[in-house]
């Protein structure tokens, strides 16, 4: 109960602590627990793409999500601080989401700094390799945006325009085509993070948000007796 509350209600553990008649350390210590064993029954990338062909998908979704931290002090190269987002402008670790055509989530990454581009972040966690393998041996391609540009034949995103240029006709047709389709995709993350607030923002060690997002997409799982 305690840590279902705290995932989606995002009580503060203080109170959860008060609440239950426990000292706050315990609190922390049953969290990291429930955490654990939750996330441990999360799917690996194989058995997520093993289940995505045996229900017979056309395409996968890649998308990926950056999950709103506390300030973290950690200072990668030239002394850039690795988990803020330019792009969001706050700082946060970054997710992979792999979704089923309809935008159901079927497995998410372990987290990596913000900092890090979404192609970067894919090709760490084996994704690129993973996901052209298996366009290439079963036909199913990864639909993605033009984060993941270059990352191989077995994805399809946007066609960018080109420097001083214009896009073909036949090229804004494959784009709207293809922003369509992957748009769903944003219905995973969002699905996550609506409903779980513990999602919205972390504010324990940004390593956890691993655990928590295994955990979180384990317990949407288990409530809707779907895992592909």
């Amino acid at each position: 109960v305690l840590v279902l509350r705290w995932f989606v209600d995002g009580t503060r553990l203080a109170q959860l602590a008060r609440d239950n008649g426990i000292s706050l350390p315990t609190a922390y210590r049953y969290l990291h627990e429930g955490l654990t064993v939750l996330a441990d029954h999360a799917p690996d990338l194989s058995t997520a793409l093993e289940r995505a062909a045996a229900a017979g998908y056309t395409h996968l979704n890649l998308d990926g999500t950056v999950i709103r931290t506390d300030r973290v002090a950690a200072a990668g190269p030239n002394g850039a601080d690795l988990w803020w987002s330019g792009k969001h402008k706050h700082h946060g670790g970054n997710v992979q989401v792999i979704a089923a055509p309809d935008g159901w989530p079927l497995w998410v990454s372990p987290v990596r700094p913000g900092r890090e581009h979404d192609t970067t972040c894919a090709r760490a966690h084996g994704l690129v390799d993973a996901l052209n393998r298996l366009a290439a041996t079963l036909g199913i391609p990864t639909l993605t945006d033009l984060g993941y540009e270059n990352a191989g034949d077995g994805f399809r995103h946007p066609v960018k325009k080109p420097k001083g240029g214009e896009l073909a006709d036949s090229d804004k047709a494959f784009n709207a085509v293809i922003r369509g389709v992957h748009a769903v995709a944003e219905r995973a993350n969002a699905l996550l993070k609506v409903t779980f607030k513990a999602l919205r923002r972390v504010s324990l060690d940004p390593a956890a948000i691993t655990r928590i997002a295994r955990a979180a997409l384990v317990l949407l799982q288990l409530e809707h007796s779907r895992t592909a």
